[in-house]
Protein backbone atom coordinates (compact mmCIF):
# COMPACT_ATOMS: atom_id res chain seq x y z
CA UNK A 1 0.00 0.00 0.00
CA UNK A 2 1.44 3.37 -0.99
CA UNK A 3 0.53 6.86 0.47
CA UNK A 4 -2.44 7.59 -1.80
CA UNK A 5 -1.93 11.96 -0.44
CA UNK A 6 0.54 14.50 -0.07
CA UNK A 7 2.38 15.00 2.48
CA UNK A 8 1.76 17.21 5.58
CA UNK A 9 -1.91 15.59 6.02
CA UNK A 10 -3.10 13.48 8.73
CA UNK A 11 -3.56 10.05 7.33
CA UNK A 12 -4.12 7.75 10.06
CA UNK A 13 -5.75 6.74 13.27
CA UNK A 14 -5.15 4.42 15.88
CA UNK A 15 -8.16 3.75 18.87
CA UNK A 16 -6.16 2.99 21.78
CA UNK A 17 -8.72 1.32 24.20
CA UNK A 18 -9.40 -1.05 27.38
CA UNK A 19 -12.75 -2.58 25.44
CA UNK A 20 -11.59 -3.31 21.72
CA UNK A 21 -14.80 -5.48 21.32
CA UNK A 22 -17.05 -2.94 22.84
CA UNK A 23 -14.79 -0.30 20.62
CA UNK A 24 -15.84 -2.12 17.65
CA UNK A 25 -19.30 -2.74 18.05
CA UNK A 26 -20.35 0.77 18.82
CA UNK A 27 -18.40 2.54 15.90
CA UNK A 28 -19.59 -0.44 13.21
CA UNK A 29 -23.45 0.24 14.67
CA UNK A 30 -23.29 3.97 14.20
CA UNK A 31 -21.09 4.65 11.49
CA UNK A 32 -20.60 1.24 9.93
CA UNK A 33 -16.88 0.80 9.67
CA UNK A 34 -15.72 -3.01 9.42
CA UNK A 35 -13.05 -4.05 12.16
CA UNK A 36 -11.17 -7.36 11.10
CA UNK A 37 -7.96 -9.01 11.77
CA UNK A 38 -5.19 -7.67 8.90
CA UNK A 39 -4.04 -11.44 7.68
CA UNK A 40 -1.55 -9.64 5.80
CA UNK A 41 0.23 -8.21 9.14
CA UNK A 42 2.69 -10.52 10.94
CA UNK A 43 0.74 -8.81 14.10
CA UNK A 44 -2.50 -9.71 13.25
CA UNK A 45 -3.67 -6.35 14.06
CA UNK A 46 -7.33 -5.00 13.82
CA UNK A 47 -7.81 -2.75 11.11
CA UNK A 48 -10.57 -0.49 10.61
CA UNK A 49 -12.03 0.22 7.06
CA UNK A 50 -14.87 2.67 5.58
CA UNK A 51 -16.37 1.06 2.61
CA UNK A 52 -13.23 -0.29 0.37
CA UNK A 53 -10.54 2.17 2.44
CA UNK A 54 -8.45 1.60 5.10
CA UNK A 55 -8.83 5.05 7.81
CA UNK A 56 -7.20 3.39 11.06
CA UNK A 57 -6.44 1.06 13.50
CA UNK A 58 -7.52 -0.77 17.56
CA UNK A 59 -4.93 -0.41 19.77
CA UNK A 60 -5.48 -2.84 23.34
CA UNK A 61 -4.21 -0.79 26.29
CA UNK A 62 -4.11 -3.81 28.73
CA UNK A 63 -1.61 -4.55 25.88
CA UNK A 64 1.82 -4.11 28.65
CA UNK A 65 3.48 -1.99 26.29
CA UNK A 66 1.07 0.88 27.33
CA UNK A 67 1.76 2.03 31.11
CA UNK A 68 -0.76 1.60 33.89
CA UNK A 69 -3.68 3.88 34.03
CA UNK A 70 -3.08 5.10 30.08
CA UNK A 71 -6.78 6.33 29.16
CA UNK A 72 -8.32 5.70 26.01
CA UNK A 73 -7.50 8.02 23.51
CA UNK A 74 -7.14 8.29 19.61
CA UNK A 75 -3.56 9.01 17.91
CA UNK A 76 -3.53 10.66 15.24
CA UNK A 77 -1.28 10.35 12.35
CA UNK A 78 0.62 13.52 10.37
CA UNK A 79 2.58 12.32 7.33
CA UNK A 80 5.62 13.70 6.81
CA UNK A 81 8.72 13.79 4.87
CA UNK A 82 11.34 12.95 7.46
CA UNK A 83 10.58 12.28 10.77
CA UNK A 84 13.66 12.94 12.65
CA UNK A 85 14.37 16.16 11.30
CA UNK A 86 10.31 17.49 11.70
CA UNK A 87 10.94 16.75 15.54
CA UNK A 88 14.10 18.47 15.80
CA UNK A 89 12.05 21.26 14.40
CA UNK A 90 9.42 20.43 16.97
CA UNK A 91 11.04 20.84 19.85
CA UNK A 92 12.74 24.25 18.51
CA UNK A 93 9.34 25.76 18.17
CA UNK A 94 7.96 24.48 21.33
CA UNK A 95 6.93 21.04 20.75
CA UNK A 96 8.18 18.13 23.58
CA UNK A 97 8.90 14.49 22.84
CA UNK A 98 6.46 11.75 24.48
CA UNK A 99 8.17 9.39 21.78
CA UNK A 100 11.33 9.72 20.27
CA UNK A 101 11.85 8.92 16.32
CA UNK A 102 11.87 5.16 16.32
CA UNK A 103 11.18 2.15 13.22
CA UNK A 104 8.04 0.69 13.87
CA UNK A 105 8.89 -2.52 12.04
CA UNK A 106 9.09 -2.29 7.70
CA UNK A 107 5.86 0.18 7.83
CA UNK A 108 7.48 3.71 8.57
CA UNK A 109 9.57 5.96 10.87
CA UNK A 110 7.10 7.53 13.96
CA UNK A 111 7.61 9.92 16.59
CA UNK A 112 4.95 11.26 19.06
CA UNK A 113 4.82 14.98 20.34
CA UNK A 114 2.97 17.09 22.33
CA UNK A 115 2.49 20.85 20.48
CA UNK A 116 2.88 24.21 22.35
CA UNK A 117 -1.04 24.44 22.48
CA UNK A 118 -0.42 21.31 24.67
CA UNK A 119 -2.26 18.77 21.92
CA UNK A 120 -0.75 15.15 20.92
CA UNK A 121 0.46 14.30 17.58
CA UNK A 122 2.51 11.40 16.26
CA UNK A 123 4.96 12.29 12.85
CA UNK A 124 4.43 9.49 10.35
CA UNK A 125 6.96 8.42 7.75
CA UNK A 126 5.50 5.80 5.49
CA UNK A 127 7.23 3.36 3.92
CA UNK A 128 4.99 0.10 2.55
CA UNK A 129 2.54 1.60 4.61
CA UNK A 130 0.41 4.25 3.52
CA UNK A 131 -3.08 5.71 5.22
CA UNK A 132 -6.56 7.04 3.99
CA UNK A 133 -6.49 7.89 0.07
CA UNK A 134 -7.82 11.93 0.35
CA UNK A 135 -10.32 11.31 -2.25
CA UNK A 136 -12.05 8.04 -0.07
CA UNK A 137 -16.25 8.84 -0.40
CA UNK A 138 -16.99 6.23 1.34
CA UNK A 139 -19.77 6.53 4.12
CA UNK A 140 -17.61 7.77 7.57
CA UNK A 141 -14.09 8.46 5.71
CA UNK A 142 -12.26 11.07 7.48
CA UNK A 143 -12.50 14.61 5.60
CA UNK A 144 -10.29 17.04 8.16
CA UNK A 145 -8.64 17.46 11.49
CA UNK A 146 -9.97 19.63 14.04
CA UNK A 147 -7.25 21.52 16.50
CA UNK A 148 -9.67 23.44 19.40
CA UNK A 149 -7.27 25.50 21.66
CA UNK A 150 -6.69 28.56 23.54
CA UNK A 151 -4.32 30.08 20.63
CA UNK A 152 -5.24 28.87 17.33
CA UNK A 153 -3.13 31.09 15.55
CA UNK A 154 0.22 30.15 17.71
CA UNK A 155 -1.04 26.31 16.82
CA UNK A 156 -0.93 27.15 13.27
CA UNK A 157 1.65 28.88 12.87
CA UNK A 158 3.77 26.03 15.14
CA UNK A 159 2.45 23.36 12.30
CA UNK A 160 3.70 25.47 9.35
CA UNK A 161 7.03 25.97 10.63
CA UNK A 162 7.60 22.28 11.80
CA UNK A 163 6.31 20.65 8.46
CA UNK A 164 7.63 23.54 6.54
CA UNK A 165 4.02 24.58 4.51
CA UNK A 166 0.65 25.05 6.10
CA UNK A 167 -1.11 21.54 7.09
CA UNK A 168 -3.53 20.60 4.57
CA UNK A 169 -7.29 19.45 5.40
CA UNK A 170 -6.63 21.00 8.77
CA UNK A 171 -8.64 23.36 10.93
CA UNK A 172 -7.41 25.78 13.87
CA UNK A 173 -10.18 27.46 16.13
CA UNK A 174 -10.52 29.13 19.38
CA UNK A 175 -12.09 26.74 22.06
CA UNK A 176 -15.59 27.05 23.34
CA UNK A 177 -16.02 28.04 27.14
CA UNK A 178 -16.12 24.77 29.90
CA UNK A 179 -19.14 22.76 29.34
CA UNK A 180 -21.86 23.62 32.28
CA UNK A 181 -20.86 21.59 35.41
CA UNK A 182 -17.37 21.35 34.88
CA UNK A 183 -14.24 22.55 36.46
CA UNK A 184 -11.95 23.02 33.40
CA UNK A 185 -12.49 23.50 29.46
CA UNK A 186 -11.62 19.98 27.53
CA UNK A 187 -8.03 19.74 27.11
CA UNK A 188 -6.80 20.51 23.87
CA UNK A 189 -6.31 17.32 21.01
CA UNK A 190 -6.87 16.80 17.58
CA UNK A 191 -10.27 15.60 16.31
CA UNK A 192 -11.11 13.98 12.88
CA UNK A 193 -14.31 15.53 11.04
CA UNK A 194 -15.94 12.48 9.22
CA UNK A 195 -18.20 12.61 6.06
CA UNK A 196 -21.10 11.09 6.30
CA UNK A 197 -24.45 11.28 3.90
CA UNK A 198 -26.95 11.25 6.93
CA UNK A 199 -25.84 13.05 10.09
CA UNK A 200 -29.43 12.82 11.89
CA UNK A 201 -29.24 8.69 11.23
CA UNK A 202 -26.02 9.02 12.78
CA UNK A 203 -27.28 10.73 15.43
CA UNK A 204 -30.47 8.13 16.31
CA UNK A 205 -28.36 5.08 15.79
CA UNK A 206 -25.19 6.91 19.03
CA UNK A 207 -28.76 7.50 20.43
CA UNK A 208 -29.65 4.13 20.81
CA UNK A 209 -26.33 3.56 22.49
CA UNK A 210 -26.82 6.50 25.09
CA UNK A 211 -28.39 9.77 25.01
CA UNK A 212 -25.37 11.73 25.92
CA UNK A 213 -23.28 10.14 22.90
CA UNK A 214 -23.87 12.77 21.10
CA UNK A 215 -23.62 16.65 21.41
CA UNK A 216 -23.74 19.77 19.04
CA UNK A 217 -20.82 20.62 18.12
CA UNK A 218 -21.63 23.53 15.13
CA UNK A 219 -25.00 25.31 14.18
CA UNK A 220 -26.28 27.10 10.95
CA UNK A 221 -24.57 26.51 7.89
CA UNK A 222 -21.85 24.59 10.04
CA UNK A 223 -23.72 21.81 11.62
CA UNK A 224 -21.70 19.67 13.31
CA UNK A 225 -22.36 16.96 16.19
CA UNK A 226 -19.18 15.46 18.51
CA UNK A 227 -19.81 11.37 18.51
CA UNK A 228 -18.58 10.07 21.69
CA UNK A 229 -17.93 6.19 22.10
CA UNK A 230 -19.21 5.50 25.56
CA UNK A 231 -15.33 4.92 26.47
CA UNK A 232 -14.66 8.77 25.32
CA UNK A 233 -13.33 8.38 22.24
CA UNK A 234 -14.72 11.13 20.16
CA UNK A 235 -15.08 12.54 16.38
CA UNK A 236 -16.70 15.44 14.93
CA UNK A 237 -19.70 14.20 12.35
CA UNK A 238 -20.83 16.28 9.56
CA UNK A 239 -22.94 16.01 6.44
CA UNK A 240 -21.02 15.33 3.32
CA UNK A 241 -22.99 18.21 1.86
CA UNK A 242 -21.61 20.67 3.99
CA UNK A 243 -17.97 19.69 3.94
CA UNK A 244 -17.35 18.97 0.51
CA UNK A 245 -15.78 22.17 -1.70
CA UNK A 246 -14.63 23.74 1.61
CA UNK A 247 -11.58 25.72 1.37
CA UNK A 248 -9.75 24.73 4.70
CA UNK A 249 -7.14 27.37 4.08
CA UNK A 250 -9.51 30.12 4.74
CA UNK A 251 -11.92 28.18 7.59
CA UNK A 252 -11.08 29.49 11.14
CA UNK A 253 -14.08 27.16 12.17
Amino acid sequence: MTRHGPMNEFCWMDLKTRDPSGTAAFFSSVLGWDFAVDEDDWRRAVKISAGPDRIGGVSDLAQPVYPPGTPPHIAHYLAVDAVDHRTALAVANGAQVVVPPFDAGDQGRIATLIDPVGAVVSLWRPRGFAGWPVSATAEGTPHHAVLACEDPERAREFYARTTGTPLGRAVFREAGPAATGTATATAPRWELALAVDDPDAVIRRARAHGPDLVTLAGEGARRVVRLRSPEGLTFLVQGRDRVQGRDLTRQGT
